[in-house]
């Protein structure tokens, strides 16, 4: 679920951003419904690369923690 969360956040701000570069240029919003389109695509895909690098820095952070831990009881049971 988080997923589908994160690229439909994304691509809303895609949404946004397309809505307010047509708003600065004062042009009609609904006048090229392809471009908002590919800005929600553009940014649904950043949003899912997001996810995934979010994904696997959780898993390589799990890994150095425990490497660290078992380092710690390593040099604990040297010293004792």
């Amino acid at each position: 679920m988080a997923l589908i969360g994160t690229i439909a956040g994304f691509s809303l701000f895609g949404l946004a951003a397309r809505f307010g570069q047509l708003a600065i240029k004062k042009r009609n919003l609904m006048e090229n419904l392809g471009g908002h389109a590919l800005s929600m695509a553009a940014f649904g895909y950043v949003g899912y690369w997001a996810y995934q690098w979010d994904e696997r820095a959780a898993v390589m952070l799990a890994q150095k923690r425990a490497e660290i831990t078992e380092r710690r009881e390593r040099k604990l049971a040297q010293a004792a």
